[in-house]
């Protein structure tokens, strides 16, 4: 592995005389297409959980490297920032700016960081093949799942930026860098979890496979049964995730292998449409102003899914506040039950909290992406959701402050797309890599291109209003 990423071998500059050259006018007359107006309704950005907004000083929509040489010369000469935005999918202020925001939705290509995954499936599957693993939902870029070590689960598979192969990124000095494990690998294993700070990333070389089926088996447990077998059931098959509902005590269980099998879809219409999504948030909408329902509707959810199912189906919900925490495996059952024991007392409250339902369990096995929450070890991932019916707020501060709380007691780490409080002093205390990531990014862009309130809180530990982690909260 290289010891610093500005040694020789690093590729020369590309800023090209014409560009450095060229008048200040010039660089805003070839902008001009690319950039959106003030006013206009995407000059705002708001992530998709609707829990912040922020109004960038610029917005661009370049459509070819070019244009995003373009951006990032313009930056360079106004001493602006630039961060890099996809859909806006991270429940966090992880991209917010009041720089410059480079939108990557039209560097759509099938190997270009900005095409949303649902494109990519269909893309892939025109060949005949499919992404060997997938998170929860699919309406994000593929740079977005590499940049935050998106995972899905199983015992086996790794996080998904353990399946990217090579990547080209456009540094802050005008560099255009191929990485790999082979090629430049500090900066590589920065970058496949770098949370967008150390450069754009203009071109994934991504390990897919043959396209494929999953049966998935789905049926519910009781919380003490699923905790006792939790080794057995983790191992049971290649993909296995858990759906919590605390106010039932039941626990969803999902399996799913790999088969040839014809496609057999579960659900109809009706359910989808009218009971999965409008009866519920209308439900949740008036739990908004009678908490105490909250505790029905988390049963009345359980039993909704009482049945078990089996589907077939090829490989590839409401605006939100989430947290979600890694913790090691081998402190999932007693993390679990603590967390059962802490709601059971919120519950037992006339006054205590009142959660949504349900509570997301996954797995992920070890890797050695230097930032990943699954950093040499198996990983059990805890997800809490307080959902925002109609787009409404909800408490969710004090539950997230204490739940986080028990996951640190258990040597959790947050997922770097969602909020959490840790600065770095307590992120080194998990990553042993930590410093070598702040040292990667003093080399590729020592004068901070790319950060952010975001990247300057969590990263370099920066105080005060302008980096404060609700600078960026979006208000009703």
């Amino acid at each position: 592995m290289s010891s610093d990423v500005s040694s020789p071998s690093h590729p020369a500059v590309l800023r090209t005389p014409k560009m450095q050259d060229m008048p200040l006018r010039t660089l805003y007359e070839l902008l001009a297409p690319v950039t959106v107006r003030a006013g206009h309704p995407k000059a705002t950005f708001t992530n998709w959980g609707l829990s912040y907004s922020c109004t960038p000083l610029c917005v661009f929509e370049p459509e070819t490297e070019e244009q995003c040489r373009l951006v990032l010369e313009l930056a360079r000469r106004e001493g602006k920032r630039v961060r890099v935005a996809g859909v806006g999918h991270s429940p966090s202020d992880l991209v917010c700016t009041t720089g410059f925001m480079l939108r990557t939705e039209k560097l759509n290509k099938i190997i270009e960081a900005g095409v949303v995954l649902n494109d990519l499936h269909i893309r892939l599957a025109s060949h005949g093949l499919a992404m060997r693993n997938l998170g929860s939902i699919s309406d994000q870029t593929i740079g977005g799942v590499i940049t935050t070590a998106t995972h899905g689960s199983g015992m086996n598979w790794p996080v998904l930026s353990m399946h990217v192969l090579a990547l080209v990124i456009l540094l802050a000095d005008g560099s255009r860098v191929r990485c790999s494990r082979q090629e430049h690998p500090d900066l590589f294993l920065a970058s496949i979890c770098g949370i967008g700070a150390t450069g754009l990333i203009l071109e994934i070389t991504l390990e897919v496979e043959p396209a494929f089926r999953l049966k998935e088996v789905q049926e519910n447990h009781s919380f003490d049964e699923v905790v006792q077998n939790l080794d057995a059931i983790a191992h049971s098959a290649e993909h296995v995730r858990l759906w919590w509902f605390p106010q039932a005590d039941v626990v969803r269980v999902s399996t799913a292998n790999r088969t040839s099998e014809p496609r057999k879809p579960v659900g109809t219409w009706l359910w989808h449409s009218i009971v999965g999504f409008h009866l519920l948030q209308f439900l949740l909408f008036i739990a908004r102003y009678f908490p105490v329902l909250n505790i029905y509707l988390g049963r009345f959810m359980a039993w909704l899914v009482r049945d078990r199912t089996v589907t077939v189906d090829d490989s590839y919900r409401y605006p939100q506040y989430t947290t979600e925490w890694a913790i090691p495996y081998d402190h999932a059952q007693a993390c679990l039950r603590e967390v059962r024991a802490w709601l059971e007392s919120e519950f037992a409250d006339p006054a205590g909290l009142r959660p949504h339902s349900s509570v997301e369990i996954r797995f992920s096995s070890p890797d050695d992406i230097w930032l990943s929450p699954s950093y040499g070890q198996q990983t059990c991932w805890i997800g809490l959701v307080q959902f925002k019916p109609y787009g409404l707020n909800v408490p969710y501060r004090t539950l997230f402050a204490r739940f986080e709380a028990l996951m640190r007691a258990h040597g959790g780490t947050p997922h770097w797309a969602k909020t959490h409080p840790l600065g770095p002093d307590a992120l080194r205390a998990r990553y042993p890599r930590f410093d070598d990531f702040v040292r990667v990014l003093g080399a590729v862009d020592p004068h901070g291109l790319f950060r952010n309130p975001y990247v300057e809180r969590h990263i370099f530990g920066r105080e005060g209003a302008e980096y404060g982690p609700r600078v960026f909260k979006k208000r009703p």
